[in-house]
């Protein structure tokens, strides 16, 4: 996995659309941000990618709020369009620990969250944060087509 680790907004492709939005940690804000994303993805002309893009904020929400949380402070949500790929950028700020996917035993109910985003994501990584840390991925425009990182 290739890991561009600079923020979504300084990355030297250009961006075509852009959304940011702060999150109370409540399972309630998941939903919000999941039907965010999926209408915004449509607007902005690839309702293909709505389905998982969607998906992929919920995975990643609900992460922020199970895992990632810290009393009164919020999680971000952030999309950006390029022309070759969608980039979603969950960010929280508990940082401590950084996620990485895991195993989880057929009785437990959680444990598959980066599992689906590893294989739903074109590209997936952590960025550590000076207070926090981000967990982003990228659907390509084009799915199936490989795009170079860098």
């Amino acid at each position: 996995m290739a890991a561009p680790e600079e923020p979504l907004q300084s990355q030297s492709k250009p961006l075509l659309r852009y959304d940011r939005l702060d999150y109370t940690p409540l399972p309630r804000s998941v939903t919000l941000a999941r039907r965010r994303t999926h209408r915004l993805l449509t607007e902005w002309g690839h309702p293909r990618l709505a389905p998982d893009s969607a998906l992929l904020v919920s995975e990643l929400g609900g992460n922020a709020v199970l895992h990632g949380c810290v009393r009164g402070r919020l999680f971000r949500v952030e999309i950006g369009l390029t022309e070759r790929a969608a980039r979603i950028v969950v960010s929280d700020p508990k940082g401590e620990t950084l996620p990485c996917p895991r195993v989880a035993a057929d009785d437990e109910m959680f444990g598959r969250g980066l599992l689906i985003v590893r294989e739903v994501a074109d590209r997936w990584g952590v960025c550590a944060l000076t207070v926090g840390k981000s967990v982003w991925c990228e659907l390509d425009v084009v799915r199936g087509t490989a795009v170079p990182v860098g």
